[in-house]
Order: C-alpha cells, then sequence, then structure tokens
C-alpha cells in the first residue's frame, strides 16, 4: 500500500505515526513544505512571552523520528496539484525548483491552515506580522525586542495570549477587533468582561468595535493602523484575525464547506474514495448543533489524524464529534468553554435557557477557597446542555472537560444535577459546583395538595 501524506503538523504527524504502526509493510511518503515538522503554534504566545525558554520543546517529531518508523519525509516540497481520479501527484522541490510526479494508493490530506490576511492599503509594510508557525514566532521574538508599541488585530484566543505576554515584557500594547468585546466565539459578555478588565488595569488599550480599513508607515515599515474610529501608532502589527482551510489542491474534486473546509465522514474520508483528510483542513461534525462546521484546534486535528490511520484500509473506528472545548490562561484567571455560547445560540436559532452560578469552589473552613463562576446553556425544550463557560482563580478548567463529555451524551442540565461526582475538602463540597448549577436550573415541582372531602 502506497500512502503519500500532504503536510506534517498536528493531524499528520498523528496520521503518519499512527499509519506506520498500523501498516509496517505500507510505504509512506510525506510531503512537508517548511523545513519543520509537528510545531505546536498554540505554544507560540509562551514562547513569545519568555515561558518557553526553549523553542525545541514546541517540537514534538521530527524527519528522524520518522524515518526510524520507516517513513519518508520530504522536506521543503510542495504539492502543487493532486488528480484525485488518476491518484497522482504534482511535487515541487522548493530548494531545486525540480517538479516530479509521484503516485498514491491512499492519500491523507492534513495541509492545515493559513491566517486570514486582509487585502488593505499598507498590508506589505514591513512589521506587520503573522502568528501561525516557528518561523512567524521567531520573527515576532524579534521585532518585538525592538518594538514599544504593538498592536495585536483580532481578539481570539492567540490575540489575547500575545497581548498578555506582550504587555508582561514591558511594551505599550494595544488590541483590535471589529466585535465590541474580546473572545465572542468562546464567552458570553460576563466572562469576557472580567478579562477586559484585568487588561485595563495592566494598562492595555482596547480598541473594541473598530474595524482596520488600512496601514500606514515610514521608511517601508509600519507606524500607524486606520480603522473606521480612529488612527493608532504603532511600532508593530500582529495579524491575528482568525483562519481558513488550505484546500486548493482539492478544490472541485471533494465536497467541502463555503469556506473550502474539507467535509469528511465518521471515517475520516472524503467525498473521493481513497482520500482522507484531517486537521485546520477540514471540517468536524460539531455535536451541539449536528452540523458540519469550521472549528481548527489541535485536539480536533490530533483526534482526527489518528482516525485517518485507523480507518485507511476499512472502516473501523467512528468520529464522536466535537464540542470544541478549549481554555485559556490571562494573568490569574482560568477560563474554559465547550460547546455554544448564550449568543451563538441566537445565531443557530436555538431557543435556551441558562444557568449561572458563583460560589466557593471547595469548603469556606479551607486555608484558600475561591470563588467560581460556572454558566451552563441548555435548551428550553429537551432541556440538552449545549454549552458551559467557566472562569475562576483557582484551576477549575477540567471541568469543561467534563461538561463536554456531558454534551456529547447529550444529558440534560437536570441529569447534572445528580451525577456522582466525589468530595473531598481539597477539592470541592459536597454538591460539587457542577451539580449546584444543574440543582439551580431544576424546575419547580407543583405539590398537590390532599383533597379534604
Amino acid at each position: 500500500m502506497k500512502v503519500a501524506v500532504i503536510g506534517c503538523t498536528h493531524a499528520g504527524t498523528a496520521a503518519i505515526v499512527n499509519t506506520a504502526n498500523l501498516y509496517p509493510d505500507a510505504e509512506i511518503t510525506v510531503y512537508e513544505r517548511n523545513d519543520n515538522i509537528s510545531f505546536l503554534s498554540c505554544g507560540i504566545a509562551l514562547y513569545v512571552g519568555g515561558v518557553v525558554k526553549d523553542s525545541d520543546g514546541l517540537f514534538y517529531s521530527s524527519p528522524e523520528k520518522l524515518a526510524e518508523l520507516g517513513v519518508n519525509t520530504k522536506m521543503l516540497h510542495e504539492v502543487v496539484s493532486v488528480d484525485t481520479e488518476q491518484k497522482t501527484l504534482q511535487v515541487r522541490n522548493i530548494e531545486t525548483g525540480e517538479i516530479f510526479e509521484d503516485t498514491f494508493d491512499k492519500l491523507i490530506v492534513t495541509t492545515g491552515s493559513w491566517p486570514i490576511v486582509p487585502k488593505l492599503d499598507g498590508i506589505d509594510l514591513d512589521n506587520i506580522l503573522l502568528s501561525k508557525n516557528y518561523n512567524h514566532s521567531n520573527t515576532i521574538i524579534e521585532k518585538a525586542q525592538h518594538a514599544k508599541h504593538i498592536t495585536v488585530v483580532g481578539a481570539g484566543y492567540i490575540g489575547v495570549e500575545l497581548v498578555e505576554a506582550f504587555q508582561e515584557n514591558g511594551k505599550q500594547v494595544t488590541l483590535i477587533d471589529s466585535e465590541d468585546r474580546i473572545l465572542n466565539k468562546y464567552l458570553d459578555g460576563e466572562f469576557s468582561d472580567k478579562i477586559e478588565e484585568a487588561f485595563r488595569e495592566k494598562g492595555i488599550e482596547l480598541a473594541l468595535g473598530q474595524t482596520v480599513k488600512s496601514f500606514q508607515g515610514q521608511d517601508g515599515k509600519v507606524s500607524r493602523v486606520i480603522t473606521d474610529k480612529g488612527e493608532i501608532e504603532t511600532d508593530l502589527v500582529i495579524l491575528c484575525i482568525g483562519f481558513r482551510p488550505n484546500t486548493e489542491l482539492l478544490k472541485d474534486q471533494v465536497d467541502m464547506l463555503p469556506n473550502g473546509a474539507i467535509i469528511v465522514d465518521k471515517y475520516m474520508q472524503t467525498s473521493k474514495k481513497d482520500v482522507y483528510a484531517a486537521g485546520d483542513s477540514c471540517s468536524v461534525h460539531y455535536n451541539p448543533t449536528g452540523k458540519n462546521t469550521y472549528i481548527p484546534l489541535a485536539t480536533n486535528a490530533v483526534r482526527m489524524g489518528t482516525l485517518v490511520a485507523r480507518n485507511l484500509v476499512r472502516p473501523t473506528t467512528e468520529y464522536l464529534g466535537t464540542q470544541g472545548t478549549s481554555g485559556l490562561k490571562i494573568y490569574n484567571l482560568n477560563i474554559a468553554s465547550t460547546g455554544l455560547t448564550e449568543g451563538a445560540c441566537v445565531d443557530e436559532n436555538l431557543d435556551v435557557d441558562t444557568v449561572t452560578i458563583t460560589d466557593h469552589y471547595r469548603p469556606e473552613f479551607m486555608p484558600t477557597s475561591e470563588s467560581v463562576t460556572l454558566k451552563v446553556v441548555f435548551e428550553k425544550a429537551s432541556r440538552r446542555m449545549v454549552g458551559a463557560q467557566i472562569i475562576s482563580e483557582a484551576d477549575l478548567t477540567q471541568s469543561m472537560n467534563t461538561i463536554s463529555v456531558c454534551i456529547q451524551n447529550r444529558m440534560t442540565i437536570d441529569q447534572l444535577a445528580f451525577v456522582d461526582f466525589f468530595f473531598q475538602p481539597h477539592y470541592n463540597k459536597p454538591w460539587n459546583f457542577l451539580n449546584s448549577a444543574g440543582l439551580a436550573a431544576l424546575p419547580e415541582i407543583a405539590i398537590q395538595q390532599p383533597s379534604h372531602t
């Protein structure tokens, strides 16, 4: 069996390693256009902020490790075209310019995503940077050393993490987003408000509800960001607007979402036989809505890559779908979410209710007992849970993994009230705060009075 793999980050590495282990006789060739593989881009802010000192720790594989498994990894090789009918690839050696053809029995497409770059005046000025791969991270660190004022465009996870890292390194920081609050895809206002407050206390300027219109520069370097509401003087701009899938190679050959994300079945096969895909190049089955959607997360990628390998010869292991569960630490705040926010439910036309509790996560007689705020979103009619968010100075983020399982299994808010959790004063109360949210949402019971005859 001849297996070709295009791209080697999270999904690609998982697919390659598992394919090599499961099918030792397979001939596996990997084409990667970068000069490194398996970079943990979620660690960029930690690297930029100096928390991670050695960037080697942000790589979890290498061509040498794959070679030990019998994999032929061709670095700095770009696949320029794919014919899924004839099962052929056209490949360009980036170093020599040579173009050659290869064939495959099975194709694994793990081409990932790329940052969205708006077509704006001045976008090509120096010191306007992206934040995606290892080379980007090194450029950000180098340029930030000489910058006094750094502007981050985009208030998603990557943007807010970089804002914190720059501020802690003594930079003046401005965060721009066209939405009127940060992290709006992941958190409702009562949670994002607390992070915005923490940013403002640190002197970070929040330019929210503003859309970037252009960039101006001096001597070829950016010096000013022009928005629809004003101008911001700056030395360095980091674009964190979002990502789009890298799937031009398969355009008009397999089924895709409107944004180009490849649609795969529950065994990771595309609409074309023997062509599989995983990771940021793909859509995922989103359990809260039951729809295919685009959620580029490393967790989704490694699961999907592993499933590609398991299902490469015959369908064996189904994909369970995702809740888009994610976590974040900003200063002393630990935040996590899973599933839909209340705001997202409006966009999905879901009729939902919510319950929010604020409590001490463990008994007040303990030396410390930090407060926790938890919000659970559930459908009014079915009472099925569809999302949750949590914030605390204590690290209680793992509870969102618990709610993720609940959503995946279509549990109701009423069932959450009585799920069996342990009690130990070091960790929680007799009623775990997850139980407490369920209890608070329970409908009242009408007690029928005995009739007197």
